[in-house]
């Protein structure tokens, strides 16, 4: 059963694949953003999913993510996510993620319980609408 309360953490190395130069910001070998939302996404996933229903899953649907501190490869960045807030099928979550050093992000995030089958067909749909 899902409940306000329930937490969950993940850590993570960094490697060159998950970097800022990666994604051609030359020289800024450090943890990216864009990996930092992709991980916190995938740790406040895992916080729920093992609770949802036999054909449920999780979709993200908001960010407020603020990147506060550089974590160069080789270290580790830990994600922990509480979440704070059920409307219905709306899930809060709070979330930091910390290096070895220091609280290195914060956010907020919004994930929606969804029936993955009708997602499939909804996605289906639009790809025959408009992907010919």
């Amino acid at each position: 059963m899902i409940q306000v309360g329930m937490k969950h953490k993940e850590s993570v190395e960094v490697t060159w694949e998950m970097t800022a130069e990666k994604l051609g910001n030359e020289g800024v070998i450090v943890f990216s953003t864009p990996e930092m939302l992709s991980f916190l996404e995938i740790t406040c996933r895992h916080c729920v999913e093992p609770h949802l229903k036999e054909g449920e899953g999780t979709v993200g649907i908001s960010v407020d993510l603020k990147h506060m501190a550089s974590t160069p490869i080789g270290m580790n960045v830990t994600c922990e996510c509480e979440l704070i807030e059920i409307d219905g099928k709306r899930l809060v979550f709070n979330v930091e993620l910390w290096d070895e050093g220091e609280k290195v992000g914060k956010a907020v995030h919004e994930r929606f319980i969804v029936d993955m089958n009708k997602l499939l067909k909804k996605i289906d749909k639009k790809k025959e609408e408009y992907c010919k």
